[in-house]
């Protein structure tokens, strides 16, 4: 897997609605989280309202949230539809060639890439307290206020293997 400190690998991928998105555009406007992950993924049903909480709190026009499937179309529309995401979802296909450069442990892994393309911060599974970092490094790089996005006592553990 790769570590923080790192160059992030450029990728470019469909996403379900076919158009193509490239991680080095992408950097090129602010920060970026790669996330990558399965529709079969319990952990991932749990991560993904927190992802778009964040996509909610802070204006996406100067960062991007990627969420890289690992599954086909179907699959990953259908959990795109039932979370209300409204982040690309990329589709990898055949031989998932941004998994085999990124190289996640478990899913899923997010991999917080600084404008320059320089990894930032990673983590595996479910994390509440990486989320709320998360946040806050993206808005220490939008100069915004630090939002939490996943609350201590909202119903969901503090943390889940992926």
């Amino acid at each position: 897997m790769l570590s923080v400190g790192e160059q992030a690998p450029p990728f470019e991928l469909p996403d379900l609605a076919g158009k193509n998105h490239r991680l080095t555009a992408a950097v090129a406007q602010g920060p970026v989280l790669a996330v990558f992950w399965k529709p079969s993924c319990g952990t991932c049903d749990l991560a993904f309202p927190y992802f778009q909480r964040l996509v909610d709190v802070y204006p996406s026009d100067r960062w991007q949230l990627l969420a890289v499937s690992q599954d086909s179309a179907v699959p990953s529309a259908d959990f795109a539809n039932q979370y209300s995401l409204t982040f690309p979802v990329l589709i990898e296909g055949e031989g998932w060639p941004a998994s085999r450069q990124y190289d996640p442990e478990a899913t899923p892994t997010f991999f917080l890439i600084a404008p320059g393309g320089t990894i930032e911060m990673t983590s595996v599974g479910f994390y509440k307290d990486e989320l709320n970092e998360v946040a806050r490094r993206l808005a220490e790089h939008l100069n915004e206020p630090a939002r939490v996005i996943a609350e201590a006592d909202d119903g969901n553990p503090p943390f889940r293997p992926g």
